[in-house]
């Protein structure tokens, strides 16, 4: 049937182990401040090679410096466990 969307008590504890995201609507989103354009560049090649590989692919907007990484299973029509796996998928990139 397609992947079910988390309930309210499941993104609430979903986003607890994630204190960089928030919700923002049918999505969740983090937002990161790169040293410089380049970096932020970098920031999203490293993500959308990471993505590809988990076949699961973040929105991604970026403005100067700031990069900001939104997560929702369109298909579903929300978050999905596939979104909390990918934000912490993106935020060991991020890490390292």
């Amino acid at each position: 049937m397609g992947t079910p969307l988390l309930s309210d008590p499941e993104l609430t504890i979903a986003l607890a182990t994630l204190p960089d995201w928030s919700r923002d609507g049918a999505a969740i989103t983090r937002t990161v401040e790169a040293p410089d354009f380049l970096s932020g560049i970098e920031l999203v090649r490293r993500v959308a090679t990471a993505a590809e590989a988990a076949d699961h692919h973040p929105d991604i907007d970026i403005r100067w410096r700031t990069v900001r990484f939104m997560l929702s299973t369109h298909s579903a029509g929300g978050v999905t466990a596939q979104d909390v796996e990918m934000a912490h998928t993106i935020d060991d990139v991020l890490a390292g």
